[in-house]
């Protein structure tokens, strides 16, 4: 048994493990295309290679089994997956008619605890390995038998606490699987001295921060571990990012009825970030059943939007995708009902 998962090693690495087992070298590419482009879950089915190779070795592939899964009304696809060690993780297939984008979790359940977000209320169990990344993005992929375009990494978990996993994945899925660093975004609410961890690497991805607030004493009540992480600090980090990547920086504003939704925040947040290179992205609250907020009307959204584009700020408001099947922003959350449903 190889104690390494294959799926996440480079080609080099798949080339030292074939010849180790006494295996032509090319018989490494040939693994590398079942399990990067074709997405194979198991060795004994990549049929070239010989059955009796096939019979002896039983090396660990990496991948995740399929518990159940939910379309929603406009065809976003959530799955419940099973980890090798029996932890559960949700992930989501958002197809549409030029492209499909996957909504890859970082983490089992998160420790940021956002009073908003049902997956923080779930709370933290692990960081995920870089082959449990990429196996979220290969089984949607075969699943709905297309090829993915996008990743958002803005599944269960914070991302920027598993950054050493996150690069790797980000190398492994534009490398062996073709998707551009450019057709990727990681979403993050802000954690001390990582945003310049990442801004080291120099991918080509976007960073899309989670505000939520134009101003500390909001925010801190919204993200509890704010409060270790001033709003000033964090928009300096952001700065300097744009400075050593020259990457646009994105703006994620969940409006939550009559808490962070009044044209005077909205002044405030265009005061906030005028002369930034940077983007709003408006995400009208998804319900989730212990939080006591509301989305706003439709006016009320349109209102704030027009507020900050009267600023020249850059905004949009992402439609909602897979409201019906709790798959939409904040509702990830592996319950009790829903592991016994598998």
């Amino acid at each position: 048994m190889h104690s390494r998962p294959l799926l996440g090693q480079t080609l080099p690495e798949l080339t030292a493990w074939v010849t180790a087992q006494g295996q032509p070298a090319y018989r490494a590419k040939q693994l590398h295309q079942w399990l990067y482009q074709r997405g194979v879950q198991r060795f004994q089915d990549i049929t070239v290679f010989p059955k009796s190779w096939r019979d002896q070795v039983q090396p660990e592939l990496g991948r995740s089994q399929i518990l159940q899964r939910w379309v929603a009304e406009d065809g976003t696809v959530k799955y419940l997956l099973q980890l090798h060690d029996g932890a559960w993780i949700e992930t989501v297939g958002i197809p549409t008619a030029d492209r499909l984008t996957v909504c890859v979790s970082s983490q089992v359940g998160c420790p940021m605890a956002c009073d908003f977000c049902a997956t923080g209320k779930q709370g933290f169990t692990r960081n995920l390995a870089v082959h449990e990344m990429l196996d979220q993005v290969l089984t949607v992929q075969t699943d709905l038998a297309r090829r993915v375009s996008h990743l958002v990494f803005m599944g269960m978990g914070e991302p920027l606490l598993n950054v050493d996993a996150l690069v790797t994945a980000i190398h492994r899925l534009h490398e062996d699987c073709g998707i551009s660093q450019r057709a990727m975004t990681i979403s993050t609410v802000g954690v001390p001295h990582q945003i310049s961890r990442l801004a080291q690497a120099q991918l080509q991805v976007t960073l899309a921060v989670s505000l939520h607030a134009p101003t500390q004493e909001l925010r801190q009540r919204l993200i509890p571990s704010a409060r270790h992480y001033p709003l000033e600090q964090l928009l300096q980090d952001c700065r300097d990012y744009v400075a050593r990547t020259k990457r646009r920086v994105s703006f994620e504003y969940t409006l939550l009825a009559g808490v962070n939704d009044t044209p005077e925040l909205a002044h405030q947040l265009a005061k906030l970030l005028r002369g930034w290179q940077s983007h709003v992205n408006l995400i009208p609250y998804n319900p989730i059943a212990d939080a006591p907020y509301q989305r706003p009307t439709m006016a009320r959204i349109q209102k704030f939007q027009q507020i900050l584009a009267d600023h020249h700020i850059a905004v949009t408001v992402r439609r909602t995708r897979g409201l019906s099947a709790q798959a939409a922003c904040g509702q990830l959350r592996v319950m009790a009902t829903q592991k016994m449903a598998g």
